[in-house]
């Protein structure tokens, strides 16, 4: 598989088909909005990079389609209980579960997809199952570790950088690296190649959440998408904010605090005070800076990768997204 587009389009059939069986399944009321979440869609990147990570190794890649199905629907399953902790009506322009159906539904049905991924995986027949096993274990435990932090966060009044990109390393990156390095495993690699894919995951999950932050205060919303300064209406404690309060001189300081503080505002108001208290204390470049660290960082692991490197392509394109589309 030459791209993450044919990787997403193999899974995608593939996937669909399992779908319509999950469907199918008795007791419908919690089976019928599994699928539901699971037909909403996605990018599919994760089983994408597995597949397409395997296939660097091995010609045989449908033999780990089960695994690729475990990681898209677990990923599903914190998507959905996502959205219930965070009350949101709407996923990719349709009602999220617990609106379409009820949040108990939500949560029960979010429950049986955190089981069904790893049933999914317990169909692979490979040597390394034991050891892909661990791995996704720790890794489902340390997504839900992220988001513990997350909602921690939300009631604190001082977080660090540091502290924030942990965060982001548990609740985002982790799950990207995992899928790495179980296609790799799967297909026969060597751990130290695993390893070397699974940091390369790492650093690109973190360059991709600092672009959020960034795309979601800078990006153009009629481009990508995304309505401007949500996260800053929340008071949501992203790299920005947080690079921010270390840049204020007292008097900007001072400016934040009002805005985070203020419980009465008009949206647009508070979001261009905000940006402007950004563009002054430059956390912008201070952004760029530490996305393009952990770009190099990403491509460093990659370079070390004992393949062709005309089979490293598709995996850098990938990694230099981060960097193109938060400019």
């Amino acid at each position: 598989m030459n791209s993450l587009e044919s990787s997403i389009s193999y899974f995608e059939s593939a996937f669909r088909e399992q779908i319509s069986i999950i469907e199918a399944t008795a007791p419908q009321r919690l089976y019928e909005p599994v699928a539901y979440s699971l037909k909403i869609g996605g990018k599919r990147l994760r089983p994408a990079l597995m597949l397409h990570t395997a296939s660097l190794f091995t010609k045989s890649v449908g033999q780990i389609l089960p695994a690729a199905m475990a990681i898209e629907i677990f990923h599903n399953f914190t998507l959905l209980h996502d959205d219930i902790m965070d009350k949101s009506d709407m996923r990719r322009g349709v009602p999220t579960v617990h609106r379409k159906y009820s949040e108990n539904t939500a949560i029960l049905s979010g429950d049986a997809m955190s089981i069904l991924a790893f049933k999914y995986l317990g169909k692979i027949n490979n040597s390394h199952l034991q050891e892909v096993f661990s791995l996704f274990s720790i890794t489902a435990l340390e997504v839900c570790e992220g988001q513990q932090l997350d909602m921690d966060f939300e009631t604190r009044d001082q977080v660090t950088i540091d502290e924030y990109i942990e965060m982001i390393r548990l609740k985002t990156a982790v799950l990207i690296a995992c899928s790495l390095k179980m296609g790799a495993l799967l297909a026969g690699a060597g751990s130290e190649q695993a390893d070397l894919l699974y940091d390369y995951g790492i650093y690109v999950g973190l360059a991709f959440q600092l672009q959020d932050d960034w795309l979601d205060v800078f990006g153009d919303p009629e481009i990508f998408g995304k309505k401007q300064g949500v996260d800053i209406c929340a008071n949501k404690k992203t790299f920005l904010l947080l690079k921010a309060f270390e840049a204020c001189d007292a008097d900007l300081l001072q400016e934040l605090n009002h805005w985070i503080q203020k419980t009465d505002f008009d949206p647009k108001e508070k979001v261009a005070a905000v940006i402007a208290i950004y563009e002054k204390t430059g956390v912008s470049q201070a952004a760029h800076d530490l996305m393009k660290s952990y770009h190099d960082k990403a491509l460093a692991a990659l370079g070390k990768l004992d393949i062709p490197a005309a089979e490293k392509k598709t995996l850098i394109a990938f990694a230099d997204e981060a960097m193109v589309r938060a400019k």
